[in-house]
């Protein structure tokens, strides 16, 4: 089993109050890095009942980790600048930039109204334009950007017109960056996910989903730590040579 180690880096997991993000996030506590977790403050007050929870767990790991908690959204470029101006000010700076958030509002094309389309391409896509364009501000040379894409945007699924035109975005900006940002030698790359056992699973009807394991070969949901070990691969000095790549992980579908 790889041991990654990211004792002297600097690492914002943007939508990591649960969830993938939330994996991704602790993923990187314990290998050692100082973290940013970063949430949406909903009106509920959920989220970030959920980063102070998951604050307190990581911060009492046997390497005592430091977690920064920052609300922005992301949809909003101003409060994304604020969330990077806290990065630099607090930690001087950011070395891997990993772009989660996201949400879903799934409904046919004849059915899906123009908020649901919106709120979607807003967070999904506008949201990691936002953290890249401020991010690569703050984030040093040689420094990291991975981008939570899906195997939506990559082949289409029934009823995500919003989600899969948001998601096949990000995959073309990321192979747009990769070469942008090239000559300060920052990899950027994407990871299209799978089937991901989280609550927004909720989402999906029993039979869609047993729908979705048909077409599994490995015959099982992902975890958010199958994503978390692929992220930290990717933000590893072992992949200073991939960039502009997207990586399926997915339990065998693509």
């Amino acid at each position: 089993m790889i041991t990654y180690s990211f004792p002297t880096k600097i690492v914002l997991v943007t939508g990591s109050s649960r969830g993938i993000g939330a994996g991704v996030l602790s993923a990187f506590a314990k290998a050692g890095a100082t973290c940013v977790l970063h949430f949406w403050d909903d009106p509920e007050g959920a989220n970030r009942k959920d980063a102070d929870t998951l604050a307190a767990e990581l911060r009492v790991l046997a390497n005592k980790p430091t977690i920064h908690v920052f609300s922005a959204d992301v949809r909003n470029a101003a409060q994304v600048e604020s969330l990077m101006k806290f990065v630099h000010e607090q930690c001087g700076g950011l070395d891997i930039l990993v772009n989660n958030a996201g949400i879903v509002r799934d409904r046919t094309l004849k059915k899906m109204t123009l908020d649901e389309w919106h709120a979607v391409i807003q967070t999904n896509l506008d949201g990691v334009f936002h953290c890249c364009k401020y991010g690569v501000e703050v984030l040093r040379d040689g420094g990291r950007v991975v981008n939570i894409a899906s195997v939506a945007g990559m082949v289409g699924f029934h009823g995500q017109t919003n989600y899969a035109a948001a998601k096949a975005g990000v995959i073309g900006m990321t192979r747009v960056l990769a070469k942008e940002l090239a000559r300060r030698q920052i990899t950027v790359n994407a990871i299209a996910p799978g089937v991901i056992q989280t609550a927004m699973l909720g989402e999906i009807k029993p039979e869609v989903m047993a729908e979705y394991l048909k077409h599994i070969p490995i015959g099982r949901l992902g975890q958010p730590e199958d994503i978390a070990n692929a992220v930290l691969f990717l933000a590893s000095e072992e992949s200073g040579y991939i960039s502009g790549q997207v990586l399926p992980v997915t339990g065998g579908w693509i």
